[in-house]
C-alpha cells in the first residue's frame, strides 16, 4: 500500500469513527453537503460518496454551493466539477457579499457576519430541498482552534460539536471530518487535484485571532507530537464536577449529598 492509499484509508477510518460514535447517518437520510470550493468540503463530499456506496444503509446526498457574488468568483467551476462527478447538486445565488461589505466597518473582519448569513441561507436551502441533515467540512484542527478561541477571547468552554440541532430544531448538522487532521485532508486534496476556489473575503485578511491560535497549536504539536490527539480526547472526557459551572453541577447541595452518603455507607 503506497503513501496515498494509506492516507485515504486513514481519512476513511476517521470519518467512519465519527459517523459511528455520533450516529450521524441513518436509513433514509437526505443529507445536504455544503460545498464551498475549498479542500475541506471537496474531501467531505468525496468521503460521503464513498460511504454511500459501501454502507449497509441507503441515504441520499445533494451537494449545495452558495454563490455569494464575490468579485471574480469563478461560477462555472463547481457546476462543471459536480456535473462530471454525476452527483445531485444545486447552486444558490445570494449577494451576501454586498451585505457583508456594507455592514462591516472599515478595518474590521468580515468572517463573523459572513458566516451567520451563509449559515442562515444554507439552513433554509436544506429545508427547501427536503433534507433532514446538513454536512459541513470542519475538521479536527477547526474544532481545537475554536475551543481555544472561545476560551481565550469569549470566556467559555465551547467548540464545534460533531453533531447538533439548529436553533429551530428541525435540522441536524453534521461534521463528519471531526476526527480528520487538516494535514491529511490537504494531502488528499493535492492528490485529487481539486479545482480549489479561494475565499476573497476572509482569505485576504491577515492577523486574525484564528490564525494566531492555529500557529500556537501548530507550535505545540511540533514541540510535543500527538498533543492534538490528546486535546481531542480531553474534549470527549469532561468532568463537570471538576470545573466551575454551577449550571452543570450542583455545588450548592454538595454538603447534603456527602452527609447522605456517609449515613448510608
Amino acid at each position: 500500500m503506497n503513501q496515498q492509499q494509506q492516507n485515504t484509508k486513514k481519512l476513511q477510518k476517521s470519518v467512519a469513527q465519527a459517523i459511528q460514535q455520533y450516529t450521524m447517518i441513518e436509513e433514509g437520510d437526505k443529507i445536504m453537503v455544503c460545498l464551498s470550493g475549498g479542500k475541506d468540503s471537496y474531501t467531505l463530499l468525496d468521503l460521503l460518496l464513498y460511504f454511500q456506496k459501501v454502507a449497509p444503509i441507503n441515504f441520499d446526498l445533494i451537494a449545495v454551493n452558495l454563490d455569494q457574488k464575490q468579485p471574480g468568483f469563478p461560477e462555472e467551476v463547481l457546476p462543471t466539477y459536480l456535473s462530471n462527478l454525476k452527483v445531485d447538486f444545486k447552486i444558490i445565488e445570494k449577494n451576501t457579499y454586498k451585505v457583508v461589505m456594507d455592514k462591516t466597518p472599515e478595518g474590521k473582519t468580515t468572517c463573523s457576519l459572513c458566516s451567520r448569513l451563509r449559515r442562515g441561507t444554507l439552513y433554509e436551502a436544506a429545508k427547501d430541498l427536503g433534507c433532514n441533515k446538513l454536512a459541513l467540512g470542519h475538521h479536527k484542527n477547526d474544532i481545537l482552534e475554536t475551543f481555544f478561541l472561545n476560551m481565550f477571547f469569549s470566556g467559555k468552554l465551547e467548540t464545534m460539536p460533531p453533531k447538533f440541532k439548529n436553533d429551530a430544531g428541525d435540522l441536524v448538522v453534521l461534521r463528519p471530518l471531526a476526527f480528520c487532521n487538516e494535514s491529511d485532508i490537504e494531502e488528499f486534496s493535492n492528490y485529487k487535484n481539486y479545482p480549489i476556489i479561494p475565499c476573497n473575503l476572509c482569505g485576504s485578511q491577515e492577523n486574525l485571532q484564528r490564525k494566531k491560535v492555529k500557529e500556537m497549536i501548530a507550535h505545540w504539536e511540533k514541540e510535543f507530537p500527538d498533543r492534538n490527539a490528546i486535546m481531542m480526547n480531553a474534549l470527549q472526557n469532561v468532568f463537570p464536577s471538576h470545573l466551575l459551572d454551577t449550571n452543570l453541577y450542583d455545588f450548592e447541595n454538595l454538603e447534603s449529598k456527602v452527609q447522605v452518603n456517609t449515613l448510608t455507607n
